[in-house]
């Protein structure tokens, strides 16, 4: 792309985001501020719930074009895709809905967030085994999995990007390794989802699930669940809804027929706004392309990392090819992290402490002058 007009998409884009105005928003592994579209999207489905049912063909046809933009933005069917309220959600009807028997195991990393923790946990209960793969020197690998499986092995589940440290496993090679053996491969995908480029059918992904809140610029309640096609109707509905069967419109026909497409999994009336709210993310990066999304992340942190090393930090986020994400972590052995953190915010910078580390997480909307910013106010300069 030539560097000038590079220039001004980046710019129009920032121009959609005016918290940038006051503060450096480094902070999109958290919470994302909400873009000016979004607020006027969210606003015009507002004026239409303002006629209550007259709007709703415009209304569901606006949902069914999100969940098919969603679809392609991850290579697969808009069949495929459900609408969730959190990544937790989708890790529930994942787990709850594969068929365990007694002495199955699922593989999984010691370092995932909660949210893909505790619904596996819940498993003990029907006799499955929780398979805990521990860091080497921080990070949890595609062959450290492949390791830890064993012929009672039914599921790994893994996050795309480990919310602690910014490591992108190799989810193709992964995906290899499980398809291979009969394995289930779940992925949350929170920390990738809207930064970094999934393909659901390259890397042989079963499920996927990733709230929109995060590197989705969209609101909290509402995700994004992905179920491969071919296994709808091998995996049970751990909560049956009345939108999930054929005939949701016949109120007091009870057909208990489910349908033929990941709907099956929507318990109810769905978050309006929240899917609103998604489907301006997803037309931006659609509209934009995933790889420049992904290339311009990449670029911010890569420019945040050097600068770091420059400066005496260690940088604690893995840095390789296939590996950096859009988060970077990084302190220092002169300096307690929480003071430096404690300097960015009072500077202006909106960033986290994660596991004694600062975690700076910036998005297509921020520019090199910021990481310029935030460098030497890290530096203390």
């Amino acid at each position: 792309m030539d560097l000038s007009k590079e220039t001004v998409i980046w710019k129009a884009v920032r121009d959609e985001f005016p918290v940038s105005d006051d503060i450096v928003y480094f902070n999109h592994a958290a919470v994302s501020p909400l873009s000016v579209t979004t607020r006027e999207s969210l606003d015009r489905l507002s004026g239409m719930l303002g006629g209550g049912v007259l709007a709703q063909d415009d209304i569901f046809a606006r949902v069914a074009n999100v969940r098919s933009a969603a679809a392609g933005m991850i290579g697969a069917g808009a069949d495929e895709i459900a609408f969730i309220k959190n990544t937790t959600h989708g890790v529930l009807i994942a787990s709850g809905g594969i068929r365990w028997k007694k002495g199955d195991n699922v593989v999984i990393p010691s370092i995932e967030f909660p949210a893909n923790v505790y619904p596996w946990m819940g498993l003990r209960r029907r006799g499955v085994e929780l398979r805990w793969v521990e860091p080497d020197e921080g990070l949890v690998t595609t062959d450290m999995l492949a390791d830890a499986c064993d012929a009672r092995t039914l599921a790994i589940t893994v996050s795309s990007v480990q919310f602690s440290t910014g490591h992108r496993i190799d989810l193709d090679k992964l995906g290899d390794f499980c398809r291979n053996r009969g394995i289930f491969l779940h992925v949350d995908a929170i920390q990738g989802l809207g930064a970094l480029e999934i393909d659901v059918k390259r890397s042989k992904i079963d499920f996927l699930s990733a709230g929109g809140h995060k590197w989705m610029l969209a609101l909290p309640g509402v995700g994004l669940f992905y179920c491969r096609k071919e296994l709808l109707d091998e995996i049970d509905i751990p909560n049956p809804g009345w939108t999930g069967v054929v005939n949701p419109g016949d109120f007091l026909d009870y057909d208990f027929t489910y349908r033929d497409e990941a709907e099956r999994f929507e318990e109810g009336s769905p978050n309006l706004h929240g899917i609103f709210a998604l489907g301006v993310s997803i037309d931006r990066i659609l509209r934009l392309g995933p790889e420049a999304v992904e290339n311009r992340i990449l670029s911010l942190t890569g420019l945040l990392a050097e600068g770091l090393m420059k400066n005496g930090f260690r940088v604690r986020s893995p840095l390789g090819k296939g590996e950096k994400s859009g988060i970077l972590c990084f302190d220092s052995g002169k300096e307690d992290a929480r003071s430096i953190f404690a300097r960015l915010r009072k500077a202006g910078v909106v960033c986290s402490l994660r596991e004694n580390t600062v975690r700076l997480s910036p998005h297509i909307y921020n520019t090199e002058e910021e990481c310029e910013r935030v460098l030497e106010t890290a530096a203390g300069h």
